[in-house]
């Protein structure tokens, strides 16, 4: 098949497909479906499906290009959130006074958190007005273009979101999905460009999530560890355990490590998520030149509250932004200027794939040993 592309939604053009827009390419076996959803609080969010056959993924653009779902086969990877979504960001007022309302959307298997501030929410202490708001904007934001081109033997999904204020922030994000035949997950790219005539800062977290059945008792966190500390008091009560899973548990309270990560000449490292007989997994490769931070949220709750934990790689730890940018924890880009972010994740789907990547951690960690706090940094956690 000759390189071909299509445009599937352009707010300068007004341009749109009609709902149920298939692109396929038989000598790949790649394939790409669009919808529209027409229901609840689904109302109005595109959905884009991307499969070569073995793997597919759902994106979002009416949620900044979020990843909702994937599926290796008939294994489901993501988590089951009791918000029932994908939720429209109309329905989601990330301003609401306690600073909380982004988590009336969270469902997604990957939702990026930023770019204004992308850690918990934080008020004025004088007015209480609020300042910035859980995880920002970014993922409430409707993507302005989205494109899909077949090259090569390789799908692309391009979407271009904005997340812009009149005199204050004006940030463009545009990321690129790939997916080739053979492969069991998603290669992403992103670039923030600062479209104006000042300085601007930004932060950026990959928030992915997963539950069962790849989350169960007995699962365990495995990564290249240089340090890793607990968030606050709660988390230091379990740091023997902090790499570790049980079973759900009502009442359980989340637990939230902050880590430092080793990796290769090149900068690149990875994490690992394993089920309790190493036969099922997910694993994130990214490069700590860009992402130099890792938090790991485990929140092991009953199922019908949302049993998950989050690898969440990031340009800092998810705290209030002025903490932050108090310990230089926050990206400044020129006028004009940008900067790319590269994440890939790849489904276990047996021991060897396990196998394979928990080899290439070990071989990360080599004979280093991880430095671990039983109590919160001071210069990490807010706490």
């Amino acid at each position: 098949m000759a390189a071909t592309s299509k445009t599937l939604l352009d707010s300068a053009t007004n341009e749109y497909v009609a709902d149920d827009f298939v692109l396929s390419d038989p000598d790949s076996g790649l394939t790409l479906r669009k919808r529209t959803l027409r229901c609840g609080v689904s109302a109005g969010v595109d959905e884009v499906e991307i499969s070569n056959g073995d793997f597919s993924f759902v994106v979002l653009p009416t949620r900044g290009m979020s990843v909702h779902r994937a599926k290796c086969g008939d294994e489901f990877i993501g988590w089951r959130s009791p918000v029932n979504g994908p939720v429209h960001p109309s329905f989601v007022d990330v301003s609401e006074p306690s600073g909380l309302g982004w988590l009336d959307g969270f469902d997604e298997l990957l939702v990026r958190c930023g770019l204004e501030s992308n850690g918990a929410p934080e008020h004025d202490p004088t007015t209480g007005r609020l300042v910035y708001p859980l995880h920002g904007r970014i993922g409430n934001k409707p993507a302005q273009k989205v494109t899909v081109s077949i090259e090569d033997d390789e799908l692309t999904l391009t979407g271009v979101v904005e997340e812009i204020r009149f005199h204050f922030l004006k940030l463009r994000m545009t990321s690129e999905y790939k997916l080739r035949l053979g492969e069991t997950g998603f290669r992403l790219n992103d670039t923030i460009e600062n479209l104006s005539g000042s300085p601007a800062e930004m932060q950026m977290l990959y928030h992915t999530n997963f539950g069962a059945p790849v989350l169960e008792s007995g699962s365990q966190f495995v990564a290249p560890v240089k340090a890793v500390a607990p968030r606050d008091a709660c988390a230091a009560k379990h740091i023997d355990t902090w790499d570790r899973y049980a079973a759900a548990e009502t009442g359980f309270e989340e637990q939230v490590y902050f880590c430092e990560l080793l990796s290769d000449a090149d900068g690149m490292t990875r994490a690992m998520l394993k089920n309790s007989m190493g036969s099922r997994g997910v694993a994130l490769a990214f490069n700590q030149k860009q992402l130099p931070y890792l938090t790991l949220w485990k929140n092991t709750i009953s199922e019908a509250d949302g049993y998950v934990t989050g690898i969440e790689p990031g340009t800092n730890f998810p705290n209030p932004r002025t903490f932050e940018g108090e310990h230089g924890r926050v990206k400044t880009l020129a006028a004009g200027g940008s900067t790319s972010f590269g994440f890939q994740m790849e489904y276990l789907a047996d021991e060897e794939a396990v196998s394979k990547s928990e080899s290439t951690i070990q071989a990360l960690q080599g004979a280093a040993e991880p430095e671990v706090h039983e109590a919160p940094r001071r210069d990490w956690s807010a706490s």
